[in-house]
This record gives C-alpha cells, structure tokens and sequence, in this order.
C-alpha cells in the first residue's frame, strides 16, 4: 500500500518572526509513518516543524503553513492508497501579513484572521478508492462533533482525542467507524495507536478492494474486526 501520514503543526506568520501554532509534537503522526513503513509500505510523511528525526525507509515532504501541507499532500494524494491525517493544522491565518518585524506599540493590536484550508474535507471530496483516516481533537460535545467531523472529512474512520493527548506518552483514544462501531483504546502509547491504525487502514482497503466498497455491517460486527485489529 501507498501511505500519505500528516504529522505535527503548521505556522501561519502575523510577521516574519511571529506566528500562530500549536503545541502537537508530531510524535503520533511519525509513530505511524513508522509503523507503516515496518509493514512493509511505501509511507510519504508530510510533517509540519517539529524536532523529530525522519523514520527509516520514510519519504519525508517538509511543510510550514497550512496551505503549504496541503499543497504537498494533494499531490500525493492521487496515487495513494490510504491518507492518515495525524497533523494538526492551523484553523486560522492572519488576513493581512506584516512585513519585517512588526514594532510594539502602547496602543491594542487588532489581528484580522480567516479560516485555512480543511485538508482532508478538501482532499475526501475527490477521493475515489483511497481510505481516509482522521484524528479529532474535541472538547465540547466530543462524540458528537467527531462524527460530525467524520461526515465532513468523508473519512473511513476518525480518531477521537482529548487536549490531555499532546506531548502525552500514553493517552485514551476512541476511533470510530462510518459503520457506526466504536473502539476505546485505552492508555496505549503512540506506537501502540499507530500500529493499529495501520491495521485498520490495510483492513478496511481490502474490504473496499474485494467487495467494491466498505462493508455495510452493524455496528456489533464492526466492533469485534476493530477488537481484532487493535495490536499490542
């Protein structure tokens, strides 16, 4: 199979010194591009800035606004067989950017922003037999938005986590499937998660491969495959 992983921020700069981000570490994006590329895989990881060593055997495409990951995914996307968007994208980038460094004034800056592009809302628009995997980072109404999300993504299979997931070692995780199956992970490590979203990804290809599209089971059925393909 062919991999696209979106791994860590993006910066969008108000100057050329100053930008908006977010603390995502990459770590779970590189843990599946990793995982992927064990498997056996030919992985493309589309990263934002971060300090992670690239993973053997990983073709890596380096990225740092939103627009730019964007940009380097969609020309992937076309020959690939499954896209993982572990990243976490800016939502937002300054209307207007400064040039040089802007100066500090004792009067209040009103900073002007206008939504980025939704990669993979953009990229499941046009897919055809690809496998979208999305992530979710929810506060309010968690399970809710995440489907909303999943619907919106046209994704496969989104997976669902709280802010206490970044930077962590372990974290709780819920992934949930168009079918409507529901799989918790509990406390697993990011190398545990991607390894088992790697498995996901090669189950829910071959469904697609051998029956022309993604089984139409109940939820209980789709739950125990998910029980079967969560690895240790």
């Amino acid at each position: 199979m062919r991999f696209i992983v979106t791994a860590g921020p993006t910066r969008e700069y108000l100057d050329d010194v100053r930008f908006l981000t977010n603390a995502s570490s990459g770590r779970m994006g590189y843990a599946i591009a990793r995982a992927a590329a064990r498997r056996g895989h030919r992985v493309d990881l589309v990263t934002g800035p971060v300090a992670l060593p690239a993973p053997r055997g990983v073709r890596v495409h380096r990225a740092t606004s939103t627009q730019e990951m964007y940009e380097a995914t969609g020309r992937l996307f076309p020959r690939a067989d499954c896209l993982i968007g572990a990243a976490a994208p800016a939502d937002f980038t300054p209307v207007r950017r400064i040039k040089g460094k802007a100066k500090k004034a004792k009067s209040s800056l009103v900073l002007q922003l206008k939504p980025t592009v939704d990669i993979l809302a953009r990229l499941g628009q046009v897919k055809r037999r690809q496998v979208i995997i999305a992530f979710a980072l929810e506060v309010q109404s968690p399970l809710r938005n995440a489907r909303l999300k999943l619907r919106r993504k046209n994704a496969d299979a989104i997976v669902l986590n709280s802010p206490s997931a970044i930077g962590a070692l372990r974290s709780d995780s819920t992934i949930l499937l168009r079918s409507g199956a529901r799989l918790e992970v509990k406390q697993a490590t990011k190398q545990r998660l991607g390894r088992t979203l790697v498995a996901l990804a090669e189950s829910l290809l071959a469904c697609r491969t051998a029956k022309g599209g993604l089984p139409q089971r109940g939820a209980r059925d789709a739950r125990r495959r998910l029980r079967r393909i969560s690895v240790p």
